[in-house]
């Protein structure tokens, strides 16, 4: 697996979409990949934190700026 892969994959990685051969390839390179055990561990503490947010607990004014923000973001497909 590459470190595109990683970044691709991350998400259903977390989610834990991943089926067994995907995920031992995953787990395999980040073992190896220091910069990719990096970006797991931040989206694994981000995801971990976002998930204790609520709906309410944005104001309006700042749900908009950040879909603002994550509309004009340029992803790889």
């Amino acid at each position: 697996m590459t470190c595109a892969e990683v970044v691709k994959l991350v998400s259903d990685y977390l989610d834990g979409q991943l089926d067994p051969a995907q995920r031992r390839s995953f787990e395999e390179h980040v073992a190896i990949c220091p910069p990719c055990r990096g970006y797991l561990t931040q989206l694994s503490a981000t995801k971990q934190q976002l998930g204790r947010l609520h709906h309410d607990d944005l104001p309006e004014h700042v749900q908009d700026d950040l879909l603002r923000v994550f509309r004009k973001l340029d992803l790889p497909e």
